[in-house]
């Protein structure tokens, strides 16, 4: 499958499909979206919501939640904020989501039948790596969307000044549903 994709990127190259999409890095409309990496919302939110490449910064993972106050998804809105100008950020969830209900327990199984011992296993929990906490889902997208929002509001390097709003866009339609009063 990567081969497949190799060879289409180098006739890309070659008949130069990448000149519609030449920009720079800093988001024309000075906004980040953090979402779920659901298959579904490669373009939909693009088109749902107007924006074209070089429009904004797209941050993307399972179940498009913030999870950790330092992780990667946080870094990349204070990269986004302080290196790339960004002025507002939408925390994007969606209906039907993957990550909600997901089982840790059911995701070690499946890890196990892909190999890792449970020596690998016990070097994370060693590592202080709270595997049962770090590959959970979540019970409601509602709730993921406002913790998300309340962790980047109340995060101690984010200036008060940026705006940060909560929204779950319907994965067959597009529509967006904002929750207001995120404190």
């Amino acid at each position: 499958m990567i081969d497949e994709l190799l060879e289409y990127n180098r006739a890309f190259v070659d008949k130069k499909g990448y000149e519609r999409y030449v920009t720079n890095k800093y988001p024309d409309k000075k906004i980040a979206i953090v979402t779920c990496m659901d298959t579904r919302l490669v373009e939909l939110i693009p088109a749902a919501l107007g924006i074209r490449n070089g429009d904004v910064k797209m941050i993307k993972n399972a179940g498009g939640t913030i999870t950790h106050p330092f992780g990667s998804a946080m870094r990349s809105l204070l990269v986004a904020i302080y290196e790339l100008g960004v002025e507002e950020i939408m925390i994007i969830g969606h209906t039907d989501c993957g990550a909600q209900h997901m089982d840790s327990k059911v995701m070690l199984q499946h890890i196990k039948e892909h190999g890792v011992t449970d020596e690998q296993i016990a070097m994370m929990e060693y590592c202080n790596v709270d595997l049962n906490s770090w590959l959970s889902g979540f019970d409601n997208v509602e709730q993921s969307v406002r913790g998300s929002v309340h962790l980047v509001k109340h995060h101690p390097l984010v200036p008060k000044d940026i705006i940060v709003r909560g929204f779950i866009i319907n994965s067959v339609t597009g529509e967006l549903t904002e929750f207001k009063n995120i404190e």
